[in-house]
């Protein structure tokens, strides 16, 4: 999925105020994620089994900086965070999903929500919130599921010099190859 538009989007410019997460809206996640509160990031990303707008982003994000850690600094809890994804990914077929075409598309106005967040429990009743008809609420599971895919070799990397969570890593490995 090496999208050269994929790396050109910068974490500033991403509109997190209008993504939501399990408990409302992003605006705090370029803050968790400078912070490193992966546990409280994983709150954010999955809840029961479901992944959310922010999810894709998240990862792509998240997934850029751990390329360029070192092994030995990558903390069990942000791999946890990568393994929760994999859960509520775990017995999906996501590759026979018809996704947008290409994960920026998720960004087009149509999906995101409003700026004003008063109607946000009355757009929660909608039969589809913005962002939540079938093929993009599909689309936040291939592309986390194709993100977390492409950095396998990054996780083999960290898997082999960061001994202290080799076998967190090798259980991610193992999901991540059994979902697709």
């Amino acid at each position: 999925m090496s999208n050269p538009m994929l790396e050109e989007i910068k974490r500033s410019e991403t509109p997190w105020q209008r993504l939501t997460t399990a408990y409302g809206r992003g605006s705090e996640l370029p803050i968790l994620m400078d912070q490193g509160n992966f546990e409280e990031i994983a709150n954010l990303i999955e809840h029961q089994s479901t992944l959310w707008q922010v999810t894709p982003w998240v990862l792509l994000f998240m997934l850029r900086d751990l390329k360029t850690k070192q092994p030995e600094d990558v903390m069990p809890e942000e791999i946890n965070c990568y393994l929760c994804v994999t859960d509520a990914l775990s017995g999906r077929d996501v590759e026979e999903w018809e996704p947008v075409a290409q994960m920026t598309s998720l960004l087009n106005d149509e999906f995101l929500w409003p700026e004003d967040e008063e109607e946000d429990e009355l757009l929660w009743e909608d039969e589809e919130p913005p962002g939540y008809a079938e093929q993009p609420f599909t689309s936040y599971y291939y592309y986390s599921y194709q993100l977390l895919r492409d950095a396998v070799p990054v996780f083999e990397n960290v898997q082999a010099h960061n001994q202290n969570i080799a076998e967190v890593v090798s259980e991610l490995l193992k999901q991540i190859k059994e979902i697709g």
